[in-house]
């Protein structure tokens, strides 16, 4: 029975963690209004050494479409700025010598349905996960009957409740695509 529960929270917790990696995805996936997070990615070249742009500068959303990156380290400034135009986000960075602004264009509908189809497929990878998770636990739950750890009714009855387990986190995954079209393609 512990082996059961243990199985269960693993399963549970690494499906759990699934949606909270593809909650960080989609905010990152820019539509409408853009949130600092979309420069999570960018590195800047600082002290010898690779650093997440949030460790050296502020980065504030000033308005729906503009985020504004402020050093902490001034003489960082033009590191910073090469490494938003490395990331290659398809904005120019304005430097006033002190921070750098960065305008985001508007995006019309062909370019939303393009983000749309990527937040889609997004979805679609992380489904996969949770998938690939439901089989490593099956795999496991066919090895302990074969071991003779639980009988087959507990085999059938485990494969059931990892099989709930994966389509209630399929649907978290579709409810959130929903949403995350939805925000997209509003204009």
């Amino acid at each position: 029975m512990e082996l059961e529960k243990n199985l269960f929270k693993e399963v549970e917790d690494l499906m759990k963690r699934a949606i909270e990696a593809l909650e960080r995805d989609f905010s990152k996936i820019m539509a409408d209004r853009i949130t600092p997070e979309l420069l999570d990615s960018v590195h800047v070249e600082a002290y010898g050494t690779s650093m997440p742009l949030k460790q050296v500068a502020t980065v504030i959303a000033s308005k729906a479409r503009v985020l504004i990156v402020e050093p902490w380290d001034k003489s960082l400034l033009k590191e910073v700025e090469r490494a938003i135009l490395k990331a290659n986000l398809g904005v120019t960075p304005q430097n006033d010598g002190s921070v750098l602004t960065l305008p985001f264009p508007k995006l019309d509908f062909e370019e939303r349905k393009k983000i749309a189809q990527q937040a889609r497929k997004l979805a679609e990878e992380f489904r996969e996960e949770i998938r690939s998770i439901r089989r490593n636990a099956v795999e496991k739950i066919k090895t302990m009957e074969k071991n003779k750890e639980i009988s087959e009714d507990d085999k059938f009855r485990l494969q059931d409740e990892v099989q709930r387990l994966t389509e209630k986190h399929i649907k978290d995954i579709d409810s959130h695509l929903e949403k995350k079209e939805k925000g997209i393609l509003e204009v």
